[in-house]
């Protein structure tokens, strides 16, 4: 009941957020539809009327509906860069297979002596379409519609990845934030929308024969009333800020931006994947990186000082359960020989080689080992197997392979990895459920994602980084009896970026120069 009633609170709370969202989500969804019907319609009739090309046709289209959708997402960026276009686009190629298939089946399905009666009648063949094989074939072509309705909505969600909107700015927040109330947010009107749009195409559907001439202009004029409810952030020529969902909900993040510092920016949730190559690209000038992230020397990015601290400290350390560690007590040792040995830059360096010189990370793993004596052959892992979780980055992979090879070469332990675990949330949830045994986290991030102590305790921390790791790795012990050993050495904090050249050119150092810029109004650079 608490649960609900939060829910609830924060709905209310982020009620015009919440709006705004659920309408581009209904905006992607609608402009994709009905360019699907619009290409779909035709090719399906054309089919119809050549058989020999429904195999050919049918079987593009459904190669397009194999692909995953955040795959067809990453293949749309380099064509047609971030934003609105992209998404529209796969959701377009999402839609097409059930309208044609429909459409096929729906005109062959109509019963031969009709269409002959209509043409002994004198009718034109594009009387004998318009007017008997498409109302007729309209409740099997609805169908499809319908199913392409559905998929769309689901798949809209990850508009929020390439900075589309939509509803899945608050799952993906959500998901990295540890907040169950965010993603129930977005997850609960996606749902209530699918469900509403499958409920009123299926009314249409089973309307009367006459009605049916009269859904076909109906229709495509209400899809093209509710496409206009998508709007594409217009910034008037100032700078434009690109977030992760993360960054977008957290007091160390967005939040903090706008009550510490005032900073009023436009902005677009985007995935990190995608963000610093859109600033690269000049699509974005202002980004939400990590400090010790490669691809700020592969695209000449510069970190803003943060001159009001927001970032609290962001220092690695390995995170194990203790049960494990009470089990197989050989570990901690082996887990804490990284400590001292990678520093902000030296992670930097191998961040960068991943991310831009694309070597693999088991690669650059094994050669730092190598290189710092470190590296032992494996031994026979006969004593048990440890389970290595990651998030979804290159630092992580980087870092668990490491583990795997100390663990490997100094016990007799095996160990397996589950990498790509996504954001803090399903890491977390991960190692607290026993899934995995082990995972890399951040001071930071154990103590505002997971702990979110009251702010006064915040207060008292201070950003100290000797204060704020000893805080969560008590409260990790004392709530999830999960320990935090000691710290690799780097400190991966947040940071605000932009190119090099233009925070030069616009003689931006710090946020507070950035906000002092946005808030008078200047033109990009």
């Amino acid at each position: 009941m608490e649960e609900q009633q939060s829910l609830w609170f924060f709905m209310a709370q982020q009620s015009g957020k919440l709006w705004s969202q659920t309408v581009a989500h209904i905006g992607l969804t609608c402009i994709s539809l009905l360019i699907a019907i619009a290409v779909g319609l035709p090719l399906g009739i054309l089919i119809a009327r050549r058989k020999k090309a429904a195999w050919l046709v049918l079987g593009i289209a459904g190669v397009l509906q194999t692909i995953p959708s955040i795959a067809l997402l990453g293949f749309m960026i380099p064509l047609l860069g971030i934003g609105a276009l992209p998404a529209i686009t796969a959701l377009f190629l999402y839609a097409l297979l059930p309208i044609i298939r429909n459409t096929y089946t729906g005109i062959t399905g109509v019963n031969p002596a009709i269409t002959e009666s209509a043409r002994g009648m004198g009718m034109s063949p594009w009387q004998i379409l318009t007017s008997v094989e498409l109302p007729l074939a309209m409740p099997v072509i609805l169908a499809g519609v319908r199913t392409a309705t559905v998929i769309n909505v689901g798949v809209a969600t990850l508009a929020a990845y390439i900075a589309a909107g939509g509803l899945g700015e608050f799952i993906f927040g959500g998901i990295a934030l540890n907040n169950t109330q965010m993603i129930l947010a977005g997850a609960i009107p996606a749902a209530l929308l699918a469900v509403l749009f499958d409920v009123l195409l299926s009314l249409l559907q089973k309307t009367g024969l006459e009605s049916m001439r009269k859904i076909s202009i109906i229709l495509p004029v209400l899809l093209l009333f509710l496409s206009s409810f998508y709007l594409i952030p217009y910034t008037k020529g100032k700078l434009l800020a690109g977030f992760t969902p993360e960054f977008m909900g957290r007091e160390d993040g967005y939040l903090g931006l706008k009550s510490k510092y005032g900073l009023d920016i436009p902005t677009v949730v985007i995935s990190d994947a995608v963000m610093y190559k859109a600033a690269f690209e000049e699509k974005l000038d202002v980004i939400s990186g990590y400090s010790t992230d490669g691809r700020l020397k592969a695209f000449d990015l510069v970190t803003l000082h943060d001159d009001q601290h927001i970032f609290p400290p962001y220092y690695a350390a390995p995170v194990v359960r203790s049960q494990v560690l009470g089990q197989y007590p050989e570990l901690q040792p082996v887990l804490e020989q990284l400590s001292g040995y990678i520093n902000d830059s030296v992670m930097t360096e191998l961040n960068y080689r991943v991310d831009y010189l694309k070597q693999a990370p088991d690669r650059v793993a094994h050669d730092f080992l190598v290189s710092k004596n470190l590296y032992q052959p494996p031994r026979n892992g006969s004593k048990g197997t440890i389970r290595l979780g990651s998030k979804i980055f290159a630092e992580q992979y980087i870092l668990i392979q490491m583990y795997k090879e100390l663990i490997e070469g100094n016990t007799d332990l095996k160990a397996i990895t589950k990498t790509g675990l996504g954001g803090t949330k399903i890491c977390f949830d991960a190692l607290n459920n026993a899934e995995i045994d082990m995972y890399p986290e951040y001071t930071g991030t154990g103590l505002l994602a997971v702990l979110k102590p009251r702010g006064e305790q915040l207060a008292k921390l201070g950003g100290d980084r000797e204060k704020v790791y000893d805080y969560v790795k008590n409260e990790f012990l004392k709530q999830y009896k999960l320990q935090w050993l000691r710290p690799i050495g780097f400190n991966n904090a947040y940071a605000l970026m932009m190119r090099r050249a233009q925070a030069q050119s616009l003689n931006i150092q710090s946020i507070t120069d950035l906000k002092n810029y946005a808030t008078n109004g200047s033109h990009r650079h």
